[in-house]
């Protein structure tokens, strides 16, 4: 069988786990062919790690998407940031490469998410957005289908993470606080890569603009907490998932790269 060729944009952590997996043969029907990242070290690191002597595969790091696109890969993994996502994914899209992605923020602009959907249809290619740290997105979707329904999403972080956020302030880190309250398009606006996987439940349920997010720091906290809520008349759902760190992100990666080509999908 041919195997799928993958090109992973935005080289960081999460981007190395998948490239582990990949080396430890967990996506044995892909071939990963190029990396490429806003710092051309980490994107050799990453291609480095392919290129070992055994592995039988040339991975080479792209000096810019558009060497990336030229090699015509079947799926492009997205580990960057929504604003990256939004400069290369039509491109991708009518180049014929599928998106795999966790800044799946990006698509609480309506405009870019109905033309994502657009391009993808006439170029018969797909976005599979990866569920990140996060569960339960089909139990979402499942409820929302079956009629009116309401959705929270909360989440409890470390002050530390807030650092870059308006919202910051040295308080945090003795005090106990809700720092935002919201739907899904203003957090995003406000926490342009820490809240994503609010997205993605809000597209899977209610849309951005109907989820309800709230986020609080807590001081001394380690990780992320999350929970999200969906009710109907019939079905009260309940997802938390709490992660210490980011890695179930990649590893949801690696999942959902994994479903793509099984005949078993879960």
């Amino acid at each position: 069988m041919e195997k799928k060729t993958l090109a992973i944009v935005g080289c960081g952590k999460l981007a190395t786990l998948v490239a582990d997996a990949y080396r430890d043969n967990l996506l044995p029907e892909y071939e990963l062919i190029a990396t490429y990242s806003r710092s051309k070290e980490k994107a050799q690191h990453i291609a480095d790690k392919i290129n070992t002597v055994d592995s039988g595969s040339t991975c080479i790091p792209c000096a810019s998407i558009q060497d990336v696109l030229a090699m015509k890969p079947d799926y492009i993994i997205e580990t960057a940031s929504p604003n990256a996502l939004k400069e290369f994914a039509l491109d991708a899209l009518k180049n014929g490469s599928s998106i795999v992605t966790l800044s799946m923020g990006a698509f609480a602009d309506q405009a870019f998410y109905e033309n994502v959907i657009k391009t993808a249809r006439e170029n018969n290619t797909k976005v599979h957005i990866a569920s990140g740290a996060i569960g339960g997105l089909d139990v979402l979707r499942t409820v929302s289908l079956m009629g009116k329904c309401e959705a929270t999403f909360q989440t409890e972080k470390s002050p530390n993470s807030l650092r870059k956020s308006s919202v910051y302030q040295e308080s945090l880190q003795h005090e106990k606080k809700k720092v935002f309250e919201g739907n899904a398009i203003e957090a995003i606006a406000l926490f342009p890569t820490s809240v994503n996987v609010s997205v993605a439940a809000s597209i899977a349920s209610v849309g951005p603009e109907n989820m309800l997010v709230s986020i609080t720091s807590i001081p001394d906290f380690v990780g992320d907490n999350h929970r999200i809520e969906i009710k109907n008349e019939q079905v009260h759902a309940v997802v938390d998932v709490y992660s210490a760190t980011a890695q179930i992100a990649g590893w949801s990666i690696v999942n959902t790269l994994r479903n793509i080509v099984s005949p078993i999908v879960f």
